[in-house]
């Protein structure tokens, strides 16, 4: 029998985990409190059940893995309630925006020898672990300096801010490929387009170990969308360009005065989040812990907030502790 899981929440991104869970023979049933939004998954899946109930989810036997897919605000009380109904959970990014929140749902699935597994989705991506692999192998040198550039338009500002909305896929994808920890935030700035409380831009500098500066660049409010990893070496430059439909991933001569294309790396060709659909079944399947485990989920949130704390200073206390008393009455 093939495992079975609930998809919870089919708004913008909810969607394609619904279209890759049913395309892998592995959707059960979504649940959204949009009834629109669960017609048209009844209109698309054949076979899917729709419910708005989420304890109905948590009571059905056959279900063995709940993918969470909403507001990040929500993900504690979510990710909680079906870790302790006993159900593996797959949750988006962020696991949650208070590290001791993310801690204490880490400690619990160890404890209880459930899977959980947040989804940093880069960290599944072909391109991003061709660069992995280049870094290994020493094909770019010593790494010198990494930057994420991740630029967007959001018109809807429809999280705490941009910050816990883009920075997990940088940080998560810049530790993974350096197979390095993040030690701490050196520097933290953001910026609020409508001058109040929700920042749109911001730009943090994060060392790693081994003292290599990372530079993160997120925002909401670019025109013209930039994703863009560069990784210096001592030898060579990795760019990878993740707006490109094809060669991503190309590395610059760093030797020569016009830092001329060496090489465009071969990866395969698969979009990563079926792959990381796939590796939640798996894991599901063989009871083997997630490359984006509970201890990634966490050790993310834990720069992110400390980020944080250093851009909003004063504020941070107000905002986080009216954040946490709302998240704290939905459980």
């Amino acid at each position: 029998m093939s495992i079975k899981v609930a998809v919870i929440g089919c708004g913008t991104w909810g969607k394609n985990l619904v279209r890759n869970f049913y395309n892998l023979e592995a959707l059960y049933s979504v649940c959204d409190i949009d009834s629109d939004l669960l017609c048209k998954v009844t209109d698309e899946h054949t076979g899917v059940k729709c419910i708005c109930d989420f304890d109905e989810i948590l009571e059905t036997e056959e279900i063995k893995g709940v993918v969470i897919s909403t507001p990040s605000h929500t993900h504690y009380p979510l990710v909680k309630k079906a870790l302790h109904a006993g159900k593996d959970v797959y949750v988006e990014k962020p696991i949650s925006t208070n590290s001791e929140e993310a801690k204490e749902l880490m400690d619990y699935a160890d404890e209880k020898g459930l899977v959980l597994m947040v989804g940093h989705l880069l960290l599944y991506h072909p391109a991003v672990n061709r660069l992995k692999s280049l870094i290994k192998e020493g094909a770019l040198g010593d790494i010198t300096y990494v930057q994420s550039d991740r630029l967007n338009i959001n018109f809807f500002r429809n999280d705490r801010n941009v910050l816990w909305d883009l920075a997990p896929h940088d940080l998560s994808m810049a530790g993974y490929v350096l197979d390095k920890k993040p030690v701490k935030v050196t520097s933290a700035v953001g910026y609020s387009v409508n001058n109040d409380d929700i920042v749109d831009i911001t730009h943090i500098d994060v060392e790693f170990e081994g003292d290599i500066p990372v530079h993160l660049s997120d925002s909401w409010i670019h025109s013209v969308k930039r994703v863009v990893l560069m990784a210096r070496g001592t030898k060579a430059t990795a760019v990878l360009d993740d707006t490109l439909p094809s060669k991503k991933l190309e590395v610059y001569d760093n030797l020569t005065p016009d830092r001329r294309l060496i090489e465009c790396p071969d990866y395969i060709d698969i979009e990563p989040l079926k792959l990381e659909c796939q590796h939640f079944l798996s894991c599901i399947k063989n009871r083997t812990k997630p490359r984006t485990d509970g201890l990634n989920g966490y050790e993310t949130v834990k720069i992110l907030e400390d980020a944080e704390k250093i851009m909003l200073g004063n504020k941070y206390s107000k905002i986080s502790s009216i954040k946490l008393a709302s998240s704290r009455r939905k459980r």
